[in-house]
């Protein structure tokens, strides 16, 4: 009860203060940003630059075949930059890239080492035999060097034959779900927003208490210390929960199962706010901690570059906890009622919470009136 009165009175005085209401400011600014300014789907369509270099006739026997597979049979005048200059080029939008034929050799070169884009030359010889020759980065992989190879040689008859006969086993029998380019972002934003924010705030907490003498006041009450940590915790709770149901519900919805979201919110900000409190023992103001919390934040941001970029997934993230939190709140997003797993993530980081917070309460036993 008397835990339970002291939240109640920590939750007061911090809904008057500033930082209560940073965290809500940050998730009605999300969704504002998310509803009217990012698209449900991005444009996943690569670009490809060519530069046809032969005869008339047989140049107009290859548009041909490229108008084919064009979204509405035609291609459209437009004007890129190149080198600073306005130049004139030939579009082919397909399903999945859009093909600027260009005007010029120089122009596919400058292109691809200037600008870093995908581009080629097709050349046709006396013998009438097409020759490819792709400007590539320096980061391609050696199986996509060795399909360019490839590519031209075989017939497409051949290459699509030999696709289709692969034995492709699903890894599941359930239909795949899916997210949205829009939807697919919030599991980051949830473990920024909902979590990570907590380790800075509840910090910022204990640094305004200690510089107001409210830390000092509290000493001399009956109550034990760790009351008042997870008194802390709890309006971290509160405000991670909050916030992270205003950014959820006008973008996803009722898609998500909102109970076990609450289980993943509540053990992550756990941990997250726990790890905060450990943190700020060592420090005696904010400006002491400030580095040590701007490292911890950008080691646990590092996941959610990873997620946002697939190509680059080195295997160390996965140590690192934030992973897990996005792993957890995408499998809650989609919506899939994996309990077991999300329940197991959920226990691991109150484990995880619970081991930080005992070492913070001992830590403030010994420093919280420095």
């Amino acid at each position: 009860m008397k835990l339970f009165s002291s939240f109640i009175k920590e939750l007061k005085i911090a809904s008057r203060g500033f930082y209560f209401y940073i965290e809500l400011f940050m998730a009605v600014l999300i969704v504002v940003i998310f509803l009217f300014a990012v698209p449900d789907n991005f444009n996943n369509k690569a670009s490809e630059y060519l530069y046809l270099d032969m005869p008339n006739q047989a140049s107009e026997v290859y548009l041909k075949a490229i108008a084919v597979e064009d979204l509405d049979g035609e291609a459209e005048a437009v004007k890129i930059e190149v080198d600073k200059k306005e130049k004139q080029a030939s579009l082919y939008t397909t399903e999945d890239k859009e093909i600027y034929l260009l005007n010029s050799r120089e122009d596919a070169e400058y292109l691809a080492d200037k600008e870093r884009k995908v581009a080629a030359v097709i050349t046709m010889d006396s013998e009438q035999k097409l020759t490819y020759q792709y400007y590539l980065q320096g980061y391609e992989s050696d199986k996509f060097k060795s399909l360019l190879k490839i590519l031209h040689v075989e017939s497409s008859e051949t290459l699509e034959t030999t696709m289709d006969s692969q034995d492709v086993r699903p890894l599941s029998t359930t239909s795949a779900l899916s997210l949205s380019d829009k939807e697919n972002m919030m599991p980051s934003v949830l473990v920024f927003n909902g979590a990570l924010m907590g380790l800075f705030i509840i910090a910022a907490y204990i640094f305004l208490d200690k510089q107001e003498g409210v830390i000092k006041a509290y000493a001399l009450t009956p109550s034990p210390v760790w009351h008042y940590l997870l008194s802390k915790i709890g309006v971290i709770m509160v405000t991670s929960i909050v916030s992270s149901f205003i950014v959820l519900l006008p973008i996803m919805k009722f898609k998500p199962d909102y109970l076990l979201l609450l289980a993943l919110l509540i053990s992550t900000a756990f941990f997250s706010s726990s790890l905060g409190l450990l943190i700020a023992s060592f420090y005696r103001n904010i400006m002491e901690a400030f580095g040590a919390i701007y490292v911890f934040m950008m080691l646990m941001i590092i996941p959610n570059i990873a997620y946002l970029i697939p190509s680059w997934s080195p295997s160390f993230i996965k140590l690192i906890p934030s992973y897990q939190m996005l792993e957890g709140f995408k499998s809650v997003l989609l919506g899939n009622n994996d309990w077991a797993y999300v329940l197991t993530i959920s226990e691991g980081f109150l484990i995880a919470g619970s081991i930080l917070f005992m070492l913070s309460n001992s830590r403030y036993k010994k420093t919280l009136l420095r």
